[in-house]
């Protein structure tokens, strides 16, 4: 019996390498690409413990949960670590980042999430990569919700190691993610004892086997349908064109805050100031005696395959996201999110305006 998903002709080492170059296009970067066999918080875990450890301080900027984790991960590695922590309805600021690093001029390294899908917020990277070299610190950027959403300039802005997946604006497979490496991160990690190594979270043991090695053979079997899914994935942005994906999912984000405004009955922005809102994800505060886990519920109740979902952890029972991303980011998407809120309002006697709702989309688009 034969299927389309198997028996397949292997992944050659060629087509791999072209992926890896396909990538680096994306993130504007000539650093070496090492595509990972797996979800995003595989090259983000070994990004941090390749490069932290006993006797280096670390900055650690938290603007939602996945800051919280990075520094969880740095404390583990045995570096001092700096918490930088910006309420998650705003975003932080180079100039936050610069005062912090002249209080501490000890740090050497700095990780920071671009857009955080979790809170609604991105972050200002260029200025803050232009305040992290001055420094001298190595810079990490988890930019897995923001590559193919936002501009994402990794050379240009001095990020050091960049992590992204494809499963949110690229609108392709979650099990692959990817890495770039600059020159001076890979003499971090190679001058780091505590490096994982003979690990699969060692992204030496791709330096030295893949890509030291001319990239002529795998250093072992290859996540083959993801990596053909990102191959697609990347096809189809190419094809769009990755100047119209980012239009749509800033049309997206501007027309759902407008909507939202518009529909009324309490439901607000998370994030307060527009610039400070993340293309890929709009939160919303639900109104007052509304727990936002059973709005979304009742949003649901019409049309399952909405992307709404109530927030996470304490956030539950008041922040609602709409995910407008990847094929989500459309007026069509938007516009049934906000109608299926507007008539959850209602069934709890709130008073809501979807006319409005929906003419502020269109004109917002």
């Amino acid at each position: 019996m034969t299927h389309p998903l198997l028996d397949l002709a292997p992944l050659t080492a060629g087509r791999f390498a072209a992926i890896e170059r396909r990538v680096a296009a994306l993130l504007a970067t000539e650093h070496d690409v090492v595509i990972t066999q797996g979800e995003a918080l595989l090259p983000l875990e070994g990004c941090i413990r390749g490069a932290a450890r006993p006797g280096s301080t670390a900055l650690n900027v938290v603007t939602g949960p996945y800051g919280q984790t990075f520094g969880d991960w740095l404390r583990d590695c045995g570096a001092e670590v700096v918490d930088l922590e910006v309420p998650f309805h705003t975003a932080v600021t180079a100039a936050e980042i610069d005062r912090a690093l002249i209080d501490h001029p000890e740090i050497d390294f700095v990780s920071l999430v671009h857009a955080e899908a979790a809170t609604g917020n991105t972050n200002p990277v260029a200025g803050i990569g232009e305040v992290v070299r001055r420094h001298g610190a190595l810079f990490m950027l988890d930019a897995v919700a923001s590559v193919a959403a936002e501009p994402l300039l990794v050379d240009a802005w001095g990020v050091d190691l960049c992590v992204i997946g494809a499963q949110k604006a690229m609108g392709g497979p979650a099990g692959v993610s990817a890495v770039s490496v600059s020159p001076r991160a890979w003499e971090r990690l190679a001058a780091n004892p505590s490096a994982p190594r003979r690990s699969y979270l060692s992204l030496l043991d791709w330096k030295q086997r893949w890509i030291d090695a001319g990239r002529t053979a795998l250093p072992h079997a290859p996540a083959q349908l993801e990596m053909l899914a990102l191959d697609a994935c990347l096809d189809r942005v190419e094809t769009e064109g990755l100047a119209t994906v980012m239009a749509r999912h800033a049309s997206a984000a501007a027309a759902t805050r407008a909507g939202a405004l518009a529909l009324g009955g309490g439901l607000t922005p998370y994030v307060h100031e527009a610039p400070d809102a993340a293309p890929v994800a709009t939160t919303l505060r639900a109104p007052e005696g509304v727990d936002a886990s059973e709005l979304v519920t009742r949003a649901l109740d019409a049309d399952p395959s909405l992307p709404l979902i109530a927030g996470g952890g304490a956030l539950a029972s008041t922040m609602i996201r709409v995910n407008h991303y990847g094929v989500a980011a459309t007026r069509a998407v938007v516009r049934s999110s906000l109608a299926a809120l507007g008539t959850a309002l209602g069934a709890y006697g709130i008073t809501v305006d979807q006319e409005a709702a929906d003419e502020a989309v269109l004109e917002t688009w």
